[in-house]
């Protein structure tokens, strides 16, 4: 069992002092709030077996249910020159499923039984640090692509009447950022930008498409449909998850 570190949010909060002291030393820079909520509407899977040796493979959606969740995350962005975005993106997220399993569950060498009420908490908090290069940056167009390191703290608790039992995980994965805008008039626009890497231990994917709207130079909404997919299969754990969310935002440029 790991030990949670707790540093990471203090982290992020540090981080976020050091970019608003430095968006006053350029004039040509600009700093950018991306507030973000909704709400995870469903998951097409959502596998766990932990531990990955002897553990129980269960498919969360299969045995339980989820009602939909409601979620934030928050953005701070400062950008120089109209092309170099250095961004930090705080997504909490916790997903409560219920119901009974129709199995015996062995979940972190302890057992859970057939067909009695059970808990999981499913727990994936993200911090991230981005750097973005902005190769192409006219009024209509935007299209970058750029270097994200992920703090992952996951935690997944099973808990029936008897027993109660998590696993968590602490650990730090790198991504690729991209970014693609197109806006053709003064108002409407469109956004698809995201994080995402593979690799033979796992993977990671969180992508955004939808649509903005600028109220005014400073101030814009967005609406869209974000998806949440990947996992890990090694030593320890293995679970692969994808959550479907339903997104609104608030876009504000200082």
């Amino acid at each position: 069992m790991h030990r949670k570190l707790r540093f990471p949010k203090a982290f992020f909060v540090g981080l976020c002092t050091v970019l608003l002291c430095l968006s006053g030393f350029s004039l040509r820079a600009q700093l950018r709030l991306d507030l973000e909520s909704g709400l995870v509407v469903g998951s097409n899977y959502n596998e766990v077996r932990i531990p990955n040796q002897g553990g129980t493979l269960v498919n969360l959606n299969n045995n339980l249910s989820a009602k939909p969740t409601v979620f934030y995350r928050v953005r701070l962005g400062y950008t120089i020159a109209n092309r170099h975005t250095v961004s930090l993106l705080y997504a909490p997220l916790t997903v409560r499923y219920t119901g009974a399993f129709g199995q015996n569950v062995n979940f972190n060498n302890q057992l859970f039984a057939a067909n009695r009420p059970a808990t999981v908490d499913y727990t994936f908090n993200s911090y991230r640090l981005t750097y973005r290069y902005d190769f192409v940056a006219s009024k209509q167009w935007q299209v970058g692509l750029g270097l994200t390191a992920k703090i992952r703290d996951a935690n997944v608790r099973f808990s029936d009447e008897s027993v109660s039992t998590h696993f968590d995980n602490l650990g730090v994965v790198p991504l690729t950022n991209f970014r693609v805008a197109y806006k053709p008039g003064d108002h409407w626009g469109v956004l698809l930008e995201g994080d995402a890497l593979g690799s033979r231990f796992g993977r990671a994917e969180d992508i955004f498409l939808g649509g903005t709207y600028s109220l005014s130079p400073a101030i814009g909404l967005k609406a869209g449909y974000r998806v949440v997919e990947g996992g890990a299969n090694v030593d320890e754990v293995y679970n692969f998850t994808w959550l479907n969310y339903a997104s609104v935002g608030l876009l504000i440029s200082l």
